[in-house]
């Protein structure tokens, strides 16, 4: 049976960017160097469990009905960027080079590991398009198959010929490139670079 040290090890390994060492020196800093930390750490992650919640609008984090984005009356409202998760529309802000709205998928299409369109965010997606108070969508999903798939389908599903444009980003990302690693400068070529979403894209990116 493993002691306690290492099953609080294996439980911080398995999150996200963690390794064995990482996740070593991180238990060693809760239980040796910083032991009064512990229970602040804890509460802090109880208290975020009790009142962070999916924005009902673009499923930004939240702490009430609608996150601070979508009620920032500064932003403009004519914009929408879909993106795929939480962090990437937080590295889209860091970056600074977006002032419109988002909308989070909660992933992309990846039949190979089983998720289709009905494991992402697209009704909201469609409520808000059809509320027809947009001027343009912006797809900044990672610049992979997988991103690209999901991208066609959307623009299969939500757009027409004539109708809202909806454009990609892309310049300034590499191919199989995450949004969430890409620097400030990147992102903002990226989104600067944006062209109309069609099929002359898909065929010429």
């Amino acid at each position: 049976m493993a002691s306690a040290f290492d099953q609080l090890q294996q439980c911080l390994k398995r999150l996200p960017g963690l390794g064995f060492r990482s996740a070593e020196r991180i238990a060693l800093h809760l239980l040796v160097e910083q032991p009064d930390s512990g229970p602040e750490l804890l509460q802090a992650i109880e208290r975020a469990r009790e009142v962070v919640r999916p924005c009902r609008k673009c499923g930004n984090l939240a702490e009430g009905d609608c996150c601070d984005i979508c009620l920032d009356g500064a932003r403009d409202p004519s914009l929408l960027c879909v993106v795929e998760t939480v962090p990437d529309l937080r590295s889209m802000e860091r970056a600074g080079a977006y002032r419109g709205l988002y909308h989070v998928l909660q992933g992309k299409l990846s039949p190979i590991h089983g998720v289709g369109p009905e494991h992402l965010n697209l009704e909201g997606l469609a409520e808000r398009i059809e509320s027809g108070s947009f001027r343009e969508v912006i797809l900044a999903l990672s610049n992979d198959i997988e991103g690209e798939a999901t991208c066609h389908y959307l623009q299969e599903t939500f757009f027409t010929p004539g109708g809202l444009p909806a454009t990609r980003i892309g310049f300034g990302l590499p191919s199989g490139g995450g949004i969430p690693y890409a620097d400030a400068t990147t992102l903002r070529s990226a989104f600067d670079g944006r062209r109309r979403y069609d099929e002359s894209f898909r065929n010429n990116p």
